[in-house]
């Protein structure tokens, strides 16, 4: 419970500066997001070895500690900066941000599941994350509300301070939980991972089930880039102003995240628990292929929901990216149990920051190259069914990977007794 309202907080946190964020790029569109994502994943060139070492050396607590308390502190600092953002420009301060906000996402989040998978086994791991991802899913749905009521109350700039105090709420109950922890027979919280910073690096080419996982990141990144890229370009051709566009963002993730959280409370548990993370990962790939064939088939124009004219685009971002907070997700991290602790934080950590922001240079830059060929909507979702049907191979050799540890007792003894 503990664990579910501290992901409540971080979740509410970052989906309030995620619209600030991307009212920005919708300023800009499409053609400047390979800007964007080229320095992202510099700066994560840069982090990831300075993170690998912060690992290497310190416990647990003072890794979250350090971490939460720079991405506060960072948040206070932007305020200034959004109260003269017209003065300094939608590009230049798009730049910083975007780039702020990227590492604060990759590796806020990604250290809370780190530290979920340090402390439950396997098997807890399967009954208990959807449920603390339940948790997060509603702090992502909070965070839209409330951004949707202050920012025509306050203004974008204050909306900072509020996501610095949400994030300050969940470092709090981290270090509760990782205090309580702690005094367990058998933890490791009080000890440092060890090892070498460049070991996320490393076991990327020596572990399948990380390379399995750096695939399907750079796949399913690939189809949910693509459809950022497209939605940016709509947003800057259809709605004026970063108010209007704040809150148009703002709405895709209210429902977005209204999806994810309506699989966390249905589908996604049943199939982690009844039949295994594996199926969570191709399950929500078969998703991917049939929508992005559909948007192949009938383009970029408008369809009719709940009696109301809605975007192509917006059902594919919000369907997209709801399989992917709501059953991708949880399914990752509960595979992620099953791998030494070196890899839960420092391999982990790698894939899901700079393979990451790989994948958005890469993507990015090819839908300007796909669109300077004359492709629209309608070739570039063909292109993503192609690559959505290549994620579900990955998907499948990634959940039944054979260097993934058992997850029951009986299957640990007879591991032990074929080894032997």
């Amino acid at each position: 419970m503990l664990s579910a309202v501290a992901f409540f907080f971080v979740m509410t946190s970052y989906y309030i500066v995620r619209p600030v964020r991307d009212q920005l790029s919708g300023a800009v569109g499409s053609p400047s997001l390979p800007l964007f994502y080229g320095v992202v994943f510099a700066v994560m060139l840069l982090f990831t070895p300075a993170f690998g070492l912060l690992v290497a050396r310190y416990p647990r607590r003072q890794l979250l500690g350090w971490s939460y308390s720079f991405f506060i502190l960072s948040l206070l600092a932007f305020v200034p900066a959004f109260m003269a953002q017209d003065r300094i420009g939608a590009r230049q301060l798009g730049v910083a941000f975007f780039v702020w906000v990227s590492v604060f996402n990759l590796f806020v989040v990604s250290l809370f599941w780190s530290f979920m998978a340090d402390i439950f086994s396997s098997l807890r791991a399967r009954k208990v994350f959807s449920l603390i991802a339940l948790g997060g899913m509603a702090g992502a749905i909070f965070g839209p509300l409330i951004t949707k009521f202050l920012v025509v109350w306050i203004g974008v700039a204050p909306l900072l301070v509020v996501s610095a105090v949400a994030l300050g709420l969940a470092l709090v109950i981290l270090l509760t939980i990782s205090a309580q922890h702690d005094r367990q027979p058998g933890s490791h919280g009080d000890e440092a991972v060890g090892g070498s910073l460049w070991a996320g690096v490393r076991e990327l080419w020596t572990r399948p089930f990380l390379r399995y996982m750096a695939l399907l990141m750079l796949f399913g990144d690939g189809i949910g880039t693509l459809a950022y890229a497209l939605v940016a370009d709509y947003a800057k051709a259809h709605i004026v102003g970063n108010v209007a566009r704040t809150s148009f963002y703002n709405d895709l993730d209210l429902y977005t995240n209204l999806l994810g959280a309506l699989l966390q409370l249905t589908l996604t548990p049943w199939l982690l628990i009844r039949r295994g993370a594996g199926w969570g990962l191709v399950l929500a790939s078969l998703v991917n292929v049939a929508l992005l064939a559909g948007v192949a088939w009938v383009g970029g124009g408008g369809v009719v929901l709940f009696g109301y004219g809605v975007s192509v685009l917006a059902v594919m971002i919000v369907t997209t990216r709801g399989f992917a907070y709501g059953m991708t997700k949880p399914a990752v991290d509960s595979l992620y149990t099953r791998v030494p602790r070196e890899t839960r934080y420092k391999g982990k950590n790698f894939v899901e920051t700079a393979v990451w922001r790989l994948g958005d240079v890469l993507v990015t830059s090819g839908v300007n190259g796909l669109h300077a060929f004359g492709l629209g909507v309608a070739g570039l979702a063909v292109v993503g069914t192609g690559v959505a049907a290549i994620a579900t191979v990955v998907a499948r050799r990634a959940g039944w990977s054979a260097d993934l540890a058992p997850e029951t007792p009986q299957q640990v003894t007879k591991a032990k007794h074929i080894d032997e």
